[in-house]
């Protein structure tokens, strides 16, 4: 009796896994299929994102001549233009960093995803996972917020080419040349050969002296007695001779232009004469001019003013309240 007992419970057990197996075929084949589906999908959303983030850096990358020569942004740095090597350099940092930060916010962005959806498939509730994960990143953004703000404004000093490897910058107390630019630091090497390291969130204003031209100003001082028509005349001559140097071409980027009296000193009449250069070479360029303008002059018989004072000196044994002598 009891092994016939024993036999129908098998039997019935039996019976009952393959009912079991066709009430929950859904559960065992369709969530793990989903889910494969779901990872699948991933990895094709992330290679169709990383071969679009090539193309974009490969755009960067491409130099600006024929067709890019023609392409290129009036805001691109002539400087650069006549490196290339620096203006490779330049490309290829910033392909480099934008092409690293796309890949990396895409990469997080489908993971995450993806991980929801899976979760969803498994059947966890993500309600409470998603409040926890805000209380969290709310507590991380309270402590990170200057990180954060370094790092935007470091994506967007890239983005819109603010300033690259070799500008002539000034960024406040750090005034030089720009060795690196990062996502979070910017390298600035001044003068005195200090290299300074500066956080990009901190960076409020910015003065480029190396994108576009550059302007050459020079002030001459000329006596007051001096003839101003005249000293226009050799000004004109002076900043002609100097464009049509072989020397200078392609640095001066048109003939100087006498701007005028720009005021009336002590010593003399002050006369401003100006021309743009090619970035970076105002300060060469000045110089030049500068020696040019002084042999002209003198050579004209303009004079240039030096400072003159009339000094008063008391005679010895003059009298307290007697007048001085000169």
């Amino acid at each position: 009796m009891s092994s016939e007992v024993l036999s129908s419970s098998a039997a019935d057990q039996a019976a009952a896994v393959p009912d079991w197996v066709g009430a929950n075929a859904g559960l065992l084949v369709g969530v793990p299929l989903r889910i494969l589906l779901i990872v699948l999908g991933a990895f094709i959303v992330r290679a169709v994102a990383k071969r679009a983030i090539a193309r974009i850096v490969e755009r960067i990358l491409q130099p600006s001549e024929g067709e890019g020569e023609r392409r290129r942004s009036p805001r691109g740095p002539a400087v650069l233009q006549r490196d290339s090597s620096r203006a490779a350099e330049r490309r290829q940092q910033r392909a480099r960093t934008i092409g690293s930060v796309l890949s990396s916010f895409v990469t997080i962005v489908i993971a995450v995803t993806a991980l929801a959806m899976v979760l969803d498939q498994v059947g966890i509730a993500l309600g409470p996972l998603l409040a926890s994960a805000g209380v969290v990143g709310l507590a991380i953004g309270f402590g990170a917020q200057s990180l954060v703000a370094d790092y935007l404004a470091g994506m967007l000093i890239m983005v819109e080419d603010q300033y690259g490897v070799g500008d002539s910058v000034d960024l406040g107390e750090a005034v030089g040349t720009v060795e690196n630019v990062g996502l979070r630091l910017t390298q600035v090497r001044d003068l005195n050969g200090g290299l300074w390291h500066i956080r990009n969130g901190e960076i409020l204003r910015v003065r480029n002296d190396s994108q576009d031209w550059a302007r050459a100003v020079l002030d001459v001082s000329v006596a007051y007695e001096s003839d101003l028509e005249k000293v226009y005349t050799v000004l004109e001559e002076t900043g002609r001779n100097l464009h049509k140097d072989p020397a200078f071409e392609g640095i001066l980027l048109e003939e100087p232009a006498i701007w005028g009296v720009q005021s009336l000193d002590a010593d003399g009449v002050l006369v401003r004469m100006a021309v743009r250069t090619a970035p970076l070479e105002q300060w060469g360029v000045t110089r030049e001019l500068r020696r040019r303008v002084k042999e002209s002059l003198d050579a004209s018989g303009i004079e240039i003013p030096f400072p003159q004072r009339t000094v008063w000196m008391r005679a010895e044994g003059a009298e307290a309240g007697g007048a001085p002598a000169s």
